[in-house]
């Protein structure tokens, strides 16, 4: 039942919201966002598992898949979205599923969430495998949708852990690691694009980063892997291959272009003092780990 959820009960430092001035109203907002990072701490170990899961599904060539309905959805289409640019993966190796398709991004899509087939059937349509890790995203915990599809996902052996912001969820039960991030009641009660929401892209954002640190795409806290498809990543990745090898811009330069635009390759050129061909083979053999590279 809704009422027994804690995301949708009535929050009491916000009854008189509506009586209240702009500055307070921002003020209470902001009081109630500082609770988030203390509840996602208590969840550090859960998060720690589904970490575990996407390093072995990217691994054996697997992916991570996000299932979601409304701004779980939309949060997880946006977190798979920022992953090729940042992290120089395919689009196909982070995705974001959302209940009624793409349309429901900016519009809803009456029912679509309701049906717990049409989560399975998504991922069908993805071809999911066992390899694959599922992370399944609701604030309530128990959106049909994402529960069907941590169903199918759980029939075919893939990986799955659910995202929710009450304890207990029905999709803890179905997922194989449940983070249960508890924010409480929202300011606008029910509400759960706000501390709920801001509560699940900051776990999307730990999961993902950690995972991509853990394959090698992070190299000390540099982004290595970026792809500069733009004027501004290009001199960024110029940066980068400075800040990682000490050098200056016309060096960092000078082997952006002879490693033909990877700045990975550039840096372990200069590092090591090596050509080109020598750095891509040096990467493959360290499994694309720059501090492993010999």
């Amino acid at each position: 039942m809704l009422n027994k959820l804690t995301t949708e009960t009535r929050n009491p430092a916000s009854m008189d919201i509506d009586t209240k001035s702009i500055k307070e109203i921002l003020q209470t907002i902001n009081q109630e966002d500082h609770k988030v990072p203390a509840a996602i701490a208590e969840e550090i170990p859960q998060i720690e598992k589904a970490v575990h899961f996407v390093i072995q599904s990217f691994n054996q060539g697997g992916r991570l898949i996000y299932i979601g309905a409304g701004t779980s959805g939309r949060l997880g289409i946006l977190d798979a979205s920022e992953c090729p640019p940042t992290f120089g993966v395919s689009h196909e190796m982070v995705q974001g599923l959302i209940a009624g398709g793409m349309k429901a991004i900016t519009d809803a899509v009456e029912g679509a969430e309701d049906s717990d087939h049409l989560g399975g059937d998504d991922l069908k349509a993805i071809s999911l495998t066992k390899h694959d890790t599922v992370v399944g995203i609701a604030a309530s915990g128990r959106t049909p949708y994402v529960a069907g599809g941590l169903e199918y996902a759980n029939h075919i052996g893939a990986n799955t852990v659910s995202i929710s912001n009450n304890r207990k969820s029905k999709i803890g039960t179905l997922a194989k690691v449940a983070i249960e991030v508890v924010t409480g009641p929202e300011v606008v009660t029910g509400s759960t694009r706000l501390k709920a929401g801001t509560a699940q892209k900051l776990v999307l954002n730990m999961i993902t980063t950690t995972a991509m640190i853990g394959i090698g795409k992070v190299y000390q806290n540099l982004m290595v892997d970026v792809q500069p498809s733009n004027q501004k990543l290009i001199e960024r990745s110029k940066r980068i291959i400075m800040e990682a090898t000490n050098v200056d811009y016309d060096t960092a330069d000078e082997h952006f272009e002879k490693a033909h635009h990877n700045v990975k390759a550039a840096i372990v050129m200069i590092l090591l003092n090596c050509t080109y061909d020598q750095a891509v083979q040096k990467l493959a053999d360290s499994k694309g780990f720059i501090r492993y590279t010999k």
